[in-house]
């Protein structure tokens, strides 16, 4: 079975906000919560990069090792999703993620904010697919229409990736090759400003 990923090529991310705007269509997700944001790195200096944040469905995802009520499950798709009856809005998968997934859908005082809400790499949630429980909990369910996340299809310039794993390793690969940057693509180097003595 594939397991699905999302990558950002940052060199070819250009901040037009396409994902973040096709997500909260498609799923009618409440003013205040975006389950995909843009973040720019080094804003307006040499070197800016723009990257597509979202929840990155984790392989050993911290939200859910810190979930008291266990409301996180990963699907054979390796999607990591969230069960809002079982949510009690504690908190700990917002503090726990390094993404900043989890949000919670109001602002308010603690007990007020609801349940946690986050990217379901458009496959729903636990209730029956393709159903209208389904849908006004967690939104569309891509996934079972045999379609990628949204988010992903409107990225005009394909700095956005989602799908198999291992086939967006492929993709991105070739796109290093191309570009020439051989192994220093994401090394020590590029990540650190060093040389490594070998």
């Amino acid at each position: 079975m594939a397991r699905m990923k999302f990558l950002c090529d940052a060199d070819r991310c250009i901040e037009c906000n396409a994902c973040v705007t096709a997500c909260k269509n498609e799923h009618e997700v409440p003013w205040g919560i975006n389950r995909r944001r843009v973040v720019t790195i080094n804003d307006g200096l040499p070197g800016e990069r723009s990257v597509s944040m979202a929840c990155m469905h984790c392989t050993d995802a911290p939200c859910a090792s810190v979930c008291p009520v266990s409301c996180f499950y990963t699907t054979d798709d390796g999607v990591v999703l969230h069960s809002k009856d079982t949510c009690i809005g504690c908190g700990y998968c917002f503090y726990a993620c390094p993404f900043g997934a989890p949000q919670y859908p109001r602002v308010g005082n603690f007990g007020t904010r609801g349940k946690m809400d986050k990217c379901t790499y458009c496959s729903g949630g636990p209730e029956a697919d393709m159903t209208e429980a389904e849908y006004v909990r967690y939104g569309t369910n891509r996934l079972a229409e045999g379609k990628l996340p949204l988010c992903a299809e409107m990225c005009s310039t394909k700095a956005l990736l989602a799908g198999d794993g291992d086939i967006i390793a492929d993709i991105y690969r070739e796109r290093v090759v191309t570009r020439g940057y051989g192994s220093g693509a994401w090394g020590w180097r590029t990540a650190y400003g060093e040389t490594v003595a070998v």
